[in-house]
């Protein structure tokens, strides 16, 4: 077990970073962050007020109306994120050592996605040298049309607790890229990265206000939301709370993108092994103890094969070693806090009282006597109009519902308020394929949890409004321009030369 200590990462835990500067909150108000392996205090860090969360806003809004950020050329700003990308190398370890500390994620994850973070703004600044911010188009009346791509603003990051550092990288990126600056809300679970961001903006002189850190719970974080400062709103998180923001931001017409809860579907086909499939299923629910939007939550299999496959099943989650997520013979840690905990237990109570078949788990593990820990857990008979069947549950539960033929399986699977991810388990892609377009998700993997955020990341339905990662994740960022002009300007600063569109 590691010291429960996280002083020794971060410089100025009770201290928010706004406008450049290390500053005092407005009240002496402080936030635990509770290890969930321990339930212990690792850290404690300000609590922002309504007035600090607008001196955060007044000075992204300064930074943006008159700062340098917005003007410099996509290359210049590039040149910034780069130098971010190499620090952020340099301060993987610190951030693989908070997470599991913060959310419960092993370390041996904590540390592979830790050392992934830098390839995104990488990613990012690339751009700058291969995406049209300007294109050129003949006009209707013979002048010349210019589309331009502008940062749509001051944009308010709400990140969650489950996978804080690569959901902050993946807004805060494209959003850099595109000349926006930011106030970055964390969760008070999970602050470590975004004040890791914090000082690695300070270190590499990043102009003042482009970056700004304020650490909220709700009533804070709902200011934000109302800030007229505010142009844009990007939120991950359930979709209760997205509703809530939309509604927010559609009194005023600000612009949001949100990535919302889901409940993802996998659908067995009749001709894939059934032990390969359990073996799947398996591995992806130890990922952050299935605290995770995208897990694959409800499995439809053909009622002849159900029993066997449940059986299978409950044989590899026997096998998933529960435990400290330091420790490098454990296989999935605990959930993130006690009222998670408490969430995935009524769920369980729920899905036996509902008449679902609890195969394994459902229970806290008896071998350990303190942490939030819960066992991997497999019901069968599966109604999917039941509780368990329709609700996101944001742990390690699997869900497995029969069905009689494939025609069956993707109605179920579609029969669902969510669409954020799927996956079609069939030894034949075209047939993969052929499904996949039948289902309403923003997502389908191929023989298992798959997905690739370097081509984009969102859901249908409940489960969101606009895309994150790959180029869709760019756009939201940025505002269109049409210029009409008479005559051809030349060559203008931060084209491209690219072809013009006829």
């Amino acid at each position: 077990m590691a010291n429960p200590d996280g002083y020794g990462i971060i410089r100025h835990p009770d201290k928010f970073f706004i406008g450049g500067q290390w500053t005092r909150p407005s009240s002496e108000a402080m936030i635990d962050v509770i290890a969930p392996a321990t339930e212990t205090v690792f850290l404690s860090v300000a609590e922002a007020m309504e007035a600090d969360v607008n001196r955060a806003v007044a000075a992204a809004r300064e930074a943006f109306d008159n700062g340098p950020w917005p003007r410099m050329t996509h290359a210049e700003r590039a040149g910034h994120m780069r130098a971010l990308s190499a620090k952020l190398t340099e301060r993987a370890e610190d951030i693989a050592q908070a997470w599991p500390n913060e959310m419960g994620v092993t370390l041996e994850v904590a540390r592979g996605t830790a050392g992934f973070l830098p390839s995104i703004y990488k990613y990012y600044a690339d751009l700058a040298e291969t995406f049209p911010f300007i294109e050129r188009h003949p006009a209707m009346d013979g002048g010349v049309g210019l589309l331009v791509r502008e940062p749509v603003g001051v944009v308010g990051m709400i990140i969650p607790w489950n996978a804080a550092p690569f959901l902050l990288s993946y807004k805060l990126a494209p959003a850099l890229l595109a000349g926006c600056t930011v106030v970055i809300k964390p969760s008070p679970e999970a602050p470590v990265a975004a004040y890791i961001l914090a000082e690695i903006a300070e270190a590499i002189r990043l102009p003042p206000g482009v970056i700004n850190v304020v650490t909220a719970d709700r009533k804070a974080a709902e200011a934000l939301v109302h800030n007229p400062g505010i142009d844009k709103i990007s939120f991950t998180g359930s979709s209760a709370v997205g509703r809530h923001i939309a509604s927010i931001c559609g009194e005023r017409l600000a612009r949001y993108t949100l990535e919302l809860g889901g409940k993802s579907p996998a659908l067995l086909l009749d001709d894939y092994d059934i032990q390969t499939a359990a073996e799947s299923i398996s591995q992806s629910t130890q990922v952050m103890s299935g605290q995770v939007c995208a897990a694959l939550t409800r499995v439809i299999v053909g009622e002849d094969r159900h029993d066997d496959f449940v059986e299978a099943l409950s044989a590899s989650f026997q096998k998933i070693r529960v435990g400290d997520p330091f420790d490098a013979q454990t296989d999935m840690g605990p959930l993130a806090m006690a009222r998670q905990r408490d969430r995935v237990e009524s769920f369980v109570a729920k899905g036996k009282e509902e008449g679902a078949q609890l195969a394994t788990g459902g229970r806290r593990p008896a071998h350990l006597n303190r942490g939030f820990y819960f066992e991997p857990t497999v019901f069968g008979r599966v109604d999917n109009r039941s509780t368990i069947g329709r609700e996101e549950i944001f742990g390690p539960v699997i869900c497995v519902i029969p069905a009689r033929d494939e025609e069956e399986m993707i109605r179920i699977a579609n029969d669902s308020v969510f669409g954020l991810n799927a996956s079609v388990f069939t030894n034949d892609s075209a047939r993969a394929y052929a499904v996949s377009r039948k289902l309403l998700s923003g997502g389908v993997g191929h023989n298992g949890f798959r997905a690739d955020p370097t081509i984009g990341f969102g859901g249908f339905k409940q489960s969101g409004v606009g895309r994150e990662g790959g180029i869709d994740g760019l756009l939201p960022y940025l505002e269109s321009k049409a210029v009409i002009l008479d005559h051809d300007p030349g060559p203008l600063p931060g084209e491209l030369a690219i072809p013009s569109k006829n």
